[in-house]
């Protein structure tokens, strides 16, 4: 990797945005790395383009983010990644290693996460098993202060707006980072809410607020915090669950057992089979509290990340009893509203990672 440093234009609709402070890779480097960008190399797509493993010659695994060139939003999400992401430091954000920028190569290269994505464990009845509830609970806890740091600690305060289980990578002993900045929000000064006419995001995991009146905040994060929550502890995805009897969401189905006191039938098999179930019973049922109370409707019910932190490590032994959450019913997408949430560029159909 050479010692210089990437801090120029990248484009006309990118004028006064620059890329800073960010060491530079050549081309011809991570093309030799990729294998010249093989498909057999390729991860999967990200925000703005094909991600690929790669090896540099000093043997350390990157993974390689390739703007394409055919995606005019993807430029926008190339430059708002780099512009969050350059300065971040913290054990559960995925860390951007460098740039590249030559003729119309726009180029990210992160460090390598060997377990791929969250989901591709969770919702795989193959690998399901590996995640036991010390890996699941790990895996929650590092996601919670991820959000916390990026909340709080981050100086400007960042809103990620795309939580989701196949943006939690997982290095080799499971530990998970954030990663897909892509459409993350910078709050400057005392700024706490923000209104766009633009929804962006994955279906399933935005709020309310956000879908119907374009509003997004923290407590944005913490409902998607709380959805992906629900989705480890019981190895279902929001997105494509139903529930037959009661047309209800994974959310309305979690709240219905909830209300009922019978919440274990929303644990994934997997841990309730497990020998060790019985002594994580209390901290399994406060993990389910806690998803409950993110995804509570009215944004202003839903607690802050230090708060949910707090929670999950029993600093707090009282929790409030949640209010209903909100799209507890299996939605039926009327073409009314199908239009309007693909003319804001809502992810509807393609749930895989961004």
């Amino acid at each position: 990797m050479e010692h210089q440093f990437c801090s120029e234009n990248i484009g006309e609709n990118s004028i006064g945005v620059k890329l800073q402070q960010l060491p530079v890779i050549n081309f011809e480097e991570l093309a030799t790395a990729t294998n010249n960008f093989n498909h057999a190399k390729k991860l999967g797509e990200g925000g703005f383009g094909p991600v690929y493993r790669g090896t540099l010659d000093d043997g350390n695994e990157i993974a390689v983010k390739r703007l394409s060139k055919a995606s005019g939003q993807g430029l926008k999400e190339f430059m708002n990644e780099v512009v969050v992401i350059s300065k971040l430091q913290h054990r559960n954000l995925v860390r951007l290693l460098g740039c590249c920028v030559e003729g119309e190569e726009k180029i990210l290269v992160y460090e390598y996460m060997p377990n791929k994505s969250l989901d591709t464990f969770l919702f795989d009845p193959a690998k399901q098993d590996v995640l036991d509830w010390r890996k699941r609970f790990n895996i929650i806890e590092g996601i919670s202060r991820g959000l916390l740091y990026l909340h709080r600690d981050s100086r400007p305060k960042i809103i990620h707006r795309d939580l989701k289980t196949s943006n939690i990578l997982l290095d080799k002993e499971l530990n998970p980072k954030i990663s897909d900045f892509g459409l993350a929000k910078i709050f400057g000064g005392d700024e706490n809410q923000a209104n766009t006419k633009r929804v962006v995001g994955t279906y399933g995991y935005m709020p309310p607020e956000y879908v119907m009146q374009g509003q997004f905040s923290e407590k944005s994060d913490v409902f998607s915090f709380g959805v992906l929550l629900l989705e480890v502890v019981s190895g279902r995805r929001n997105t494509s669950f139903y529930n037959n009897q009661y047309e209800l969401s994974l959310l309305g189905y979690a709240w219905k057992l909830w209300r009922e006191g019978d919440i274990w039938g929303i644990v994934d098999k997997v841990i309730l089979e497990s020998e060790s179930y019985s002594k994580n019973e209390t901290e399994i049922w406060r993990c389910i509290h806690v998803g409950l109370l993110c995804v509570q409707e009215f944004a202003k019910d839903r607690p802050t990340m230090p708060t949910v932190v707090s929670m999950l490590n029993s600093e707090i032994s009282n929790l409030n009893t949640p209010k209903q959450p909100a799209f507890t019913q299996t939605p039926l997408i009327t073409q009314d509203v199908e239009d309007r949430l693909s003319l804001n560029y809502v992810t509807l159909t393609d749930f895989g990672g961004r």
